[in-house]
């Protein structure tokens, strides 16, 4: 199947900064102004309130990969006004992120607050650590991290309410995860697995209570 991008139905592409400034215009001097290369109080508040972080990272040939983090609020702890550390905590050893930052250190990162309609963005580079006292420092219920993701930060700023007024994330009555598949059936429709639903699900929760730590 022809994807649609290169499909003769769309035909009006945008392949330059002055074609898209010409749509869209430029952003005004308070929008630039926003940005800061290290982080403040303010988004050191939002960090620690933080229970939720989607991290975007590279491998050498371009190949993108956005993998979500999550943990009790706090869990991203801040070594200083320009350094993030991130645990990794038990999943299925893909480990994109770490992957690629070992190819290609850029990251960026877009933390959440539930119920909040700002989000912090945050980009810079990363590095793998394993040092001891920073991954007792970040342990849960006693169980310390193997890796910690510790960011240098570059830029950092506060992202406007539109996309979660737009999409009514936190309203509850907008909600509508039934009928979507389960990780289950996903592992087991896309890989092909000679195994049932029922059971890859039972794998999957079994996973959920034995190894969140």
């Amino acid at each position: 199947m022809t994807p649609y991008a290169d499909n003769p139905a769309l035909s009006e592409f945008i392949t330059t900064k002055e074609g898209l400034e010409s749509v869209l215009g430029r952003p005004g001097p308070r929008v630039v102004a926003k940005v800061v290369n290290a982080l403040d109080d303010m988004c050191l508040a939002f960090i620690a309130r933080s229970p939720f972080v989607i991290i975007a990272s590279h491998d050498a040939e371009g190949r993108v990969d956005v993998s979500p983090k999550g943990d009790p609020a706090g869990f991203a702890h801040v070594l200083d006004h320009r350094t993030v550390a991130i645990p990794e905590r038990p999943g299925n050893l893909r480990a994109d992120t770490f992957r690629n930052v070992l190819q290609q250190p850029r990251v960026g990162l877009i933390f959440l607050v539930p119920g909040k309609g700002e989000t912090l963005r945050v980009s810079g580079t990363a590095r793998i650590a394993r040092d001891r006292w920073l991954r007792e420092r970040l342990a849960v219920a006693g169980r310390v991290p193997d890796l910690v993701l510790v960011v240098t930060v570059e830029e950092a700023f506060m992202h406007c309410t539109k996309c979660m007024v737009r999409s009514q994330m936190w309203q509850p009555q907008s909600w509508r995860p039934e009928g979507l598949a389960s990780i289950g059936e996903a592992m087991v429709v896309h890989g092909n697995l000679d195994i049932s639903v029922s059971e890859m699900r039972a794998i999957a929760e079994n996973d959920e209570r034995e190894r969140l730590y």
